[in-house]
C-alpha cells in the first residue's frame, strides 16, 4: 500500500496597508520561518500576487520544501471569506473587487483561504491568545482602519456575505468627518489612526495651550501617546475624545451581542491607559444596564504580527479541501 504523505505545515499571510507578512507554521502553531515586504511597493495587484507567490515559494523551499505545505491562509482588510475577494478596500492600493484567493490558488497550486483581517485577529486570539477558553467575545482591531469580529457560542459570526463586524463604518457623528469608505461620521474617522491625528490637529488649532505635539516631526498615535506619558494635557485630551467615541460605539455593540469580553488589538491599543480608561468610562455610561460592570475590556497580550499570521494559519488548516482536524 502506498504511504500517504501527511503535510504538516501551512503558510499564514497577513496583508496590511503598509506591510505584508508571511510565515510557515506547523501543526502545533510554531512559526518556523517568517519574512515581510512593503505592501505599498505593489500598487498593481497582479504584481503583488506575483511577488508574494515568489517570496512564499522561496521561503518554503528554504525550510523543508514545497511538498510539506498543504494550504495558505490570508488575512486582509475588506476581505470576504464567502466570495474569496477583497472588496472595495478603503485603505489598500487596489480598488474594486479583487479575487485574491483565486489568484493565489492559480499561482501557488495550493488551497487558499481568505478572510477579513479582524476575523483573522479574532481567530488568532481565540486559538492562541486572550480569548482562549471564551465562547462569547468581541475582537476589535485598531489601526489605520477599524475592524471587529465577534464569536457566539464559540463560533465566529461572518454574516451573509462575510462582512459582519464592520464596526469602523458605523455612524457615531451625524454629518461628521468624511471617512475613507465615502460616508460621513464613521467611527473609523474618529478612532482610526488618521482620525486621531485629525483630532490632535483640531485641538491644537482650537487652543494656544502649550503642547509637545506642536514640535513633533511626525504626528502619529504613537508619538501622541509618548506626549501623554510626559504629562501633555492636550495630548491626553486627544485620547480622551477618541476613547469617548470608541466607548460609545462599543456600548452599542455590546448591548446587541452581550459579550463576555472585548479585546482590543492593533497598534492604537498600545496607547494603554490613555485610551482604555476613557473607553471604559464612556462604555459604562452608555451600555445596557444589565451589562454594566460585567463586560471585561482587555488589551491583547500577543504581538500583532504574530497573532495575525497565526490566525491566518488556523484559517489555512480549515480550508475545505483537506484538514488534519477532520
Amino acid at each position: 500500500m502506498e504511504e500517504y504523505n501527511l503535510k504538516t505545515k501551512v503558510v499564514g499571510v497577513d496583508i496590511s496597508n503598509e506591510l505584508t507578512t508571511y510565515a510557515i507554521v506547523d501543526v502545533r502553531g510554531n512559526i518556523l520561518a517568517e519574512d515581510s515586504f512593503p505592501t505599498t511597493d505593489y500598487p498593481d495587484v497582479n504584481n503583488f500576487v506575483t511577488a508574494l507567490s515568489e517570496k512564499v515559494v522561496m521561503l518554503v523551499e528554504n525550510n523543508g520544501g514545497y511538498e510539506t505545505v498543504r494550504s495558505i491562509g490570508v488575512s486582509s482588510p475588506s476581505a470576504s471569506s464567502v466570495s474569496g475577494c477583497i472588496e472595495n478596500a478603503a485603505n489598500l492600493p487596489w480598488k474594486g473587487i479583487v479575487p485574491l484567493a483565486a489568484m493565489l490558488r492559480d499561482r501557488m497550486g495550493l488551497a487558499v483561504g481568505l478572510s477579513n483581517d479582524a476575523h483573522i485577529s479574532a481567530l488568532g486570539e481565540f486559538t492562541f491568545g486572550s480569548a482562549h477558553g471564551m465562547k462569547n467575545f468581541i475582537i476589535l482591531s485598531l489601526g489605520v482602519g477599524l475592524g471587529s469580529c465577534f464569536f457566539t457560542d464559540g463560533k465566529e459570526h461572518q454574516g451573509n456575505l462575510g462582512f459582519a463586524g464592520e464596526f469602523g463604518h458605523t455612524c457615531v457623528v451625524v454629518n461628521g468627518r468624511k471617512c475613507g469608505c465615502g460616508h460621513e461620521g464613521c467611527l473609523e474617522a474618529y478612532a482610526g489612526a488618521n482620525g486621531i491625528i485629525q483630532t490632535a490637529r483640531e485641538l491644537m488649532a482650537e487652543s494656544d495651550k502649550p503642547s509637545l505635539m506642536r514640535s513633533l516631526e511626525k504626528l502619529s498615535p504613537r508619538t501622541i501617546k509618548e506626549c501623554c506619558d510626559q504629562g501633555d494635557e492636550l495630548a491626553i485630551e486627544v485620547f480622551r475624545r477618541t476613547g469617548y467615541y470608541l466607548g460609545l460605539g462599543l456600548a452599542n455593540y455590546a448591548s446587541i451581542v452581550d459579550p463576555e469580553a472585548i479585546i482590543l488589538t492593533g497598534g492604537i491599543s498600545h496607547a494603554g491607559k490613555w485610551l482604555v480608561d476613557p473607553v471604559i468610562e464612556a462604555f459604562e455610561a452608555h451600555v445596557f444596564g444589565n451589562l454594566r460592570g460585567r463586560v471585561k475590556i482587555l488589551c491583547s497580550k500577543l504581538n500583532d504580527r504574530e497573532r495575525d499570521v497565526l490566525g491566518a494559519s488556523a484559517l489555512a488548516w480549515s480550508v475545505p479541501e483537506y484538514s488534519l482536524f477532520k
